[in-house]
């Protein structure tokens, strides 16, 4: 039996133990034997790590189980190296829209300057950062995130990257 940290992760949150099922997508028994310190799959506690957003390795004081043990601290590993592959794919995507827009950026500046477009040449610009930005956000949302789930399922989005 280990040692769960389990109830204390949840109430420093706040959370009911059925908060933390729905949270986490397995049911409140499942919750109820975490916490009492059984064993369970490495993907409900994977879940359940990742509805808390702490490490794996923060759900327990102790592990009593060696195999047990091996198997969190390589569940650990997997789950940092899924995530720094999903935030390089997403900081490529972002590199390509800044690269795209310091292009339109430059030709607005010297379609303007050289050319007879008048003012609103000079909405280019902030039309392109600001529904571009929306436009990304969009697509990460409805099309990329879900594809990077299936890909990296250890990862999550990080929204921070997209600011």
């Amino acid at each position: 039996m280990n040692e769960s940290r389990i109830a204390q992760l949840r109430r420093i949150k706040g959370w009911t133990q059925e908060r933390l099922a729905a949270e986490s997508g397995i049911t409140v028994r499942t919750v109820q034997r975490l916490e009492a310190g059984n064993d369970a799959s490495l993907e409900t506690i994977s879940q359940v790590a990742k509805a808390l957003d702490v490490p794996v390795g923060d759900l327990f004081t102790s592990v009593q189980t060696p195999k047990f043990s091996e198997a969190v601290d390589g569940l650990e590993a997997r789950t940092q190296a899924d995530q720094e592959r999903r935030d390089s794919v997403t900081k490529g995507i972002l590199l390509v829209f800044r690269g795209a827009g310091i292009l339109v950026t430059f030709g607005t500046v010297i379609l303007a300057t050289t050319g007879n477009f008048g003012w609103y040449i000079w909405l280019l610009i902030p039309v392109y950062w600001g529904v571009g930005k929306l436009l990304l956000e969009a697509v990460f949302r409805l099309s990329l995130d879900p594809k990077l789930d299936a890909k990296y399922p250890l990862s999550r989005a990080n929204r921070k990257l997209l600011s």
